[in-house]
């Protein structure tokens, strides 16, 4: 018995693991596009309705005061100037907010690189691991976050994800190679499996690898 089940899980693992391998060449060396992107983080104190109420009024006003700044920008390298010398006015801004809605939450901003997991934007998926990011931290910040595309100027140019699949593509294709562009985009051929399920699949056998060695070694 011993022996069928340590067949079955060595064939899973390893049929599993040809598909990682696969899947993770075809894009090990096309991670390129994350230098060419600043995300936009906002999070919140936590999931009270007046916490996150909070964080979309701090997430608006940052904006608004912002993008005189920074939707012209027309390089990432301007981008990052602007915001390493706008830290201290983004912070002022956050807590201004904040003190208007009588709330005494502290806030933080930091500038740097920081794990996020796969998401979607529109029609565009961003695979997980560390982007460059603004992150905005109320409180304790222990909510849900909101988050866009600082860099190109995405959330600028409509903050509500409410941009067309046209302007997202054009914005994105000002700042990214053809081959980056095509990685992100979420389009499907009828022949492929979907890209934001190829990066969970990534994504998912990167955080279990140990599991999987650990198994292989428990069933010898």
């Amino acid at each position: 018995m011993k022996k069928i089940v340590f067949i079955i899980v060595t064939t899973f693992v390893f049929t599993t693991m040809i598909g990682y391998i696969y899947i993770k060449d075809v894009y090990a060396n096309r991670n390129s596009y994350k230098d060419n992107l600043i995300r936009f983080h906002v999070i919140a104190n936590s999931d009270s309705k007046a916490d996150q109420d909070l964080k979309l009024r701090v997430r608006d006003r940052v904006i608004k005061e912002m993008t005189n700044k920074l939707e012209s920008s027309e390089s990432i390298g301007e981008t990052r100037v602007i915001v390493k010398k706008s830290l201290d006015e983004i912070k002022y801004i956050a807590k201004n907010e904040l003190m208007k809605n009588d709330s005494k939450y502290d806030v933080n901003v930091y500038f740097g690189d920081y794990d996020f997991p796969t998401k979607s934007y529109g029609n565009f998926t961003l695979p997980a691991g560390e982007y460059e990011a603004v992150r905005i931290v109320i409180g304790k910040g222990n909510g849900k976050n909101w988050w866009c595309v600082m860099f190109p100027p995405l959330c600028f140019i409509d903050i509500n994800h409410g941009l067309t699949d046209k302007t997202t593509k054009n914005e994105l294709e000002n700042v990214l190679s053809e081959e980056e562009f095509d990685m992100i985009s979420s389009a499907k051929k009828d022949n492929e499996i979907p890209i934001k399920l190829k990066f969970k699949i990534v994504e998912v056998i990167e955080k279990n690898k140990m599991r999987f060695a650990n198994l292989l070694v428990g069933q010898n």
